[in-house]
């Protein structure tokens, strides 16, 4: 500053600011030795705050309105000061107004993917960007915190601190939110007003707020894009089975499409053919199929046959009827000598009692006796 404007300085006695930039947050009014004036005018426009800094300490916070310095409407600077009477010569402090209107044209973006875990698709990366607004509401906050001493304090210098402090929260905003991927278009908004809170929360000690968060996209990485897109074909499709031919479709429509190509030619030359036959089989009436026959009954569970009828024995000893007897129990009376060639027997069928050496099936029984040896010579 040269001096005139020194000199000129010693007359201005109006201290307001009119900003022309569109992204200055914090404006330090210029004066030299930074000399005010008693009785001087303080503009305070809306959307504004003028903040008294005397020797490195926040004085006094004007809101918007007009002013006249004077001890009596600033109290804590006339306490700094020492001004028990009233006190007219120039005095030093500095002067910093601050912006208190949203800025909107705030931008964010994920740079590196942030991975959630989704119900259907498992572990998916998710890249998002969109905008917000940011709003000074405690500006000594801000100038303690922020902007310090910097004459010009620009949307610029906390730009970074914001984006990086909103993906760092997106990341648990998503995991969170309990929204399956296919739906999170529907739930944008919802999940933008819940961040715009907690990003609030987190600004509060350097005085700014995020009264609006939006979130314009969430992109999927080219993998999930395209399941989704086959998914959605299939569904198209209807079934597998007209999933494939639908598939084959489009392999040999590209195959017959492509110029110079003797298997495409070939190709369109079958798909032409195939065409007429479908077109043929279309106009050509088709027979009624038979009513289905009815199903047969199940056949009954296998079980073993029956058991073959025992042969009931009776036989005569000493003039007695004795049975009846299976063939077993015959074996063990001809062992225990009561069963003899001899011996009456009859069974079922028979017309009369006959020695049992007469009957077939029970002279078996009897042990073979050898013939008597020859006479000596």
């Amino acid at each position: 500053m040269g001096l005139f404007d020194s000199i000129r300085g010693e007359f201005i006695d109006i201290i307001e600011w009119t900003d022309d930039s569109r992204d200055t947050i914090v404006w330090r009014f210029p004066r030299h030795d930074n000399e005010i004036k008693m009785g001087a005018k303080l503009v305070v426009r809306e959307s504004q705050t003028a903040v008294f800094v005397n020797e490195g300490r926040i004085a006094d916070v004007f809101q918007p309105g007009t002013y006249t310095l004077q001890t009596q409407n600033m109290p804590l600077l006339s306490t700094l000061k020492g001004w028990k009477y009233g006190f007219d010569s120039p005095f030093k402090a500095e002067v910093y107004f601050v912006t208190t209107r949203q800025f909107t044209d705030m931008k964010w973006g994920t740079q590196n993917p942030v991975i959630v875990r989704d119900p259907e698709f498992g572990m998916v990366r998710l890249r998002a960007f969109g905008a917000y607004a940011a709003q000074v509401v405690d500006p000594a906050a801000l100038l303690r915190e922020l902007a310090g001493t910097d004459p010009q304090f620009r949307t610029e210098e906390v730009q970074q601190y914001l984006r990086q402090l909103i993906v760092g929260k997106l990341g648990s905003a998503l995991a969170t939110a309990g929204v399956p991927m296919l739906d999170l278009a529907t739930q944008q908004e919802a999940i933008g007003t819940r961040l715009a809170g907690v990003l609030s929360e987190e600004l509060k000690p350097v005085g700014i707020a995020v009264p609006k968060f939006i979130i314009e996209n969430i992109s999927l990485p080219p993998e999930v894009e395209e399941a989704i897109d086959t998914r959605s074909r299939m569904g198209i499709a209807g079934n597998l089975d007209q999933y494939t031919q639908f598939r084959a479709g489009d392999a040999l429509s590209t195959a017959a499409g492509t110029p110079g190509n003797g298997v495409g030619e070939g190709m369109g030359l079958g798909l032409g053919m195939a065409a007429g036959q479908r077109m043929a089989a279309a106009l050509t009436p088709q027979p009624q199929p038979a009513a289905p026959a009815p199903a047969p009954s199940p056949a009954p569970a296998a079980g073993p046959p029956p058991l073959p009828v025992q042969e009931q024995w009776f036989i005569g000893v000493n003039g007695t009827q004795q049975g009846p007897y299976d063939r077993a129990a015959l074996s063990g009376l001809v062992s225990a000598g009561t069963l003899t060639r001899a011996t009456l027997i009859w069974k079922d069928g028979m017309s009369g009692w006959l020695p049992a050496e007469q009957i077939p099936d029970v002279g078996g029984l009897f042990a073979a006796v050898p013939p008597p040896l020859p006479p000596q010579a």
